[in-house]
């Protein structure tokens, strides 16, 4: 006979980034991020800013503080509550079901009380009129009315599965307009000192267009090699 897991399991101490390095990610475009992370990092494109954006300025960055929930249940991010400090970006694995809500305002509210910067989530989330009034930035796959339950089993600060990245307690979310971006923990100093040699980079090609320009050197370099064909 299997025996039953508990209901709830609590990861005890929990790491956390350093202020100076959360600092260092405020502001950051997540394109920015992705770069520093040689591309890698990004959660699937379906896990976008609630309502598109439309109504709600999402952006955030902090440490994650990840709830693992299973499909249609609640109960680790309602767990989670009792956990966030103040900055933390709540993640909850949904097991990417989408056949009810993952939260819905009164969650999202006490997320926000809390102290959370902000939400992901690879499910739908549920009464959107209440949710933007919060203010608090979301990431989620869509709308729905229907409920999830509140059974189990379920963790908080373990590691999870989420957007096709895994994602453990400490680690940073990037999170815009765009999507959202995993940081792991070991390689924040890393993508940190990356970022400081993009930002440059970008801020003077943004001069360059703003300034006129057409066709990038490379671009006629490229052409004029012998990597390119001319055929009538």
């Amino acid at each position: 006979m299997i025996e039953a897991p508990p209901n709830l399991t609590i990861k005890n101490n929990m790491r956390r980034p350093t202020d100076d390095q959360i600092a260092a990610f405020q502001g950051v475009p997540t394109g920015f991020v992705v770069d520093a992370l040689y591309g890698g990092g990004a959660l699937w494109r379906e896990i976008q800013p609630i309502g598109g954006g439309r109504d709600l300025n999402c952006v955030a960055a902090g440490p994650a503080l990840t709830a693992d929930c299973g499909a249609g249940d609640v109960l680790a991010s309602f767990a989670s509550l009792k956990f966030i400090k103040a900055g933390d970006v709540v993640v909850s694995a949904f097991a990417a079901f989408q056949g009810c809500a993952a939260g819905g305002d009164r969650l999202v509210g006490m997320m926000k009380n809390s102290g959370a910067a902000g939400f992901v989530t690879d499910g739908p989330l549920r009464d959107y009129q209440g949710i933007i009034p919060v203010g608090l930035p979301v990431w989620c796959t869509g709308l729905t009315p229907a409920s999830p339950h509140m059974s189990g089993p379920g963790s908080v600060g373990f590691p999870i599965q989420i957007g096709g990245q895994e994602v453990e307690t400490g680690d940073m979310i990037i999170a815009d307009q765009d999507g959202v971006v995993v940081v792991p923990f070991e390689r924040l100093d890393e993508v940190i000192q990356n970022l400081e040699r993009i930002s440059a980079l970008e801020k003077t090609l943004d001069a360059k267009v703003a300034d006129g320009l057409k066709v990038p050197s490379w671009v006629e370099e490229y052409l004029a090699s012998d990597k390119t064909a001319r055929k009538d």
